[in-house]
């Protein structure tokens, strides 16, 4: 017997369907449907503009406004005009929404460590649904530019040098390299970009410049669940983007044969293959783009 994509596709919508509570007429026993929580949800995570929560929570126009004012009749969200323009609509929690805010936030840490608690390898779970979150949530991935001491540059950073030393046949010891310092990856010499799904990095690259017309990409990553997507040319061109910004037309960049995919991508990219420049231990391949 075979079981065809589609209809295990299908089972796993009923599975998460029933998981999360999409039908109950009460998530979390909160006395409210799924839809309202997820909106008093948005507005406590600090998405104050009504249009951008309704952007985010992918709801047409009607639906949000029934669900923003069963919440406002209930006493827990309050909205007022922008102060920068009338026709739009600024949603903050009451006091009493933000206690409702908090006990969902607490109902649902609990549910989900109930669910990772029944699974015996509870990181393949989180690995399988890592992957499913990247593609259902494709469209809405964002490139933000932050700063390369920051908390999530720092996890990027974390998850490629513990790949590198995974798939590295002598290892990585990031001391051992030419690791770029961080004043390098901020303006005006450069810059340090994350990308985000749902608030979450999932990706991260660095433009490393001393000043002048020539600049280096530095640590490149995209997170395995995220891979096959297009967001490693996304944070490409991001880095591109900033690079012409700053007045740098030179960009170079190594790499090791140990990651086939990434020549791949420089290759499409238009980055052609030169000799060594640096001494670094680890890469053996180096390109250089001019823009």
């Amino acid at each position: 017997m075979s079981v065809d994509p589609i209809s295990r596709f299908r089972r796993f919508n009923r599975a998460v369907t029933a998981e999360v509570g999409a039908l109950d007429s009460s998530f979390l026993g909160r006395g409210r449907p799924l839809g309202a929580a997820r909106v008093l949800n948005a507005i406590g995570h600090g998405r104050s503009d009504v249009a951008a929560v309704r952007d985010y929570l992918g709801l047409d126009s009607g639906l949000m406004s029934r669900l923003l004012r069963g919440l406002e009749e209930e006493g827990l969200v309050a909205t007022t005009p922008h102060p920068d323009d009338a026709r739009r609509r600024i949603a903050q929690l009451t006091d009493a929404g933000r206690q409702e805010f908090e006990a969902y936030e607490r109902l649902s840490n609990e549910r989900a460590e109930i669910f990772l608690a029944r699974h015996p390898r509870p990181e393949a779970l989180l690995a399988a649904m890592d992957l499913v979150a990247s593609v259902f949530g494709r469209e809405r991935v964002s490139i933000g530019e932050v700063s390369p001491r920051g908390e999530e540059a720092l996890y990027c950073l974390g998850e490629y040098y513990g790949e590198l030393a995974r798939r590295f046949e002598t290892g990585f010891d990031v001391s051992l390299s030419r690791d770029p310092h961080a004043d390098s990856m901020v303006r005006p010499h450069g810059g340090f970009f994350v990308a985000f799904s749902d608030g979450l990095p999932i990706g991260c690259v660095g433009l490393s410049g001393k000043g002048g017309g020539m600049a280096e990409i530095k640590r490149l990553w995209v997170s395995p669940a995220a891979r096959g997507l297009g967001l490693g040319r996304r944070l490409m061109q991001a880095a591109e983007d900033a690079a012409r910004e700053l007045g740098i037309n030179i960009l170079r960049l190594d790499t090791n044969s140990a990651l086939p995919e990434a020549r791949r991508l420089y290759e499409r990219l238009g980055w052609r293959e030169i000799a060594r420049f640096n001494d670094d231990p680890y890469p053996d391949l180096f390109f250089e783009k001019h823009l």
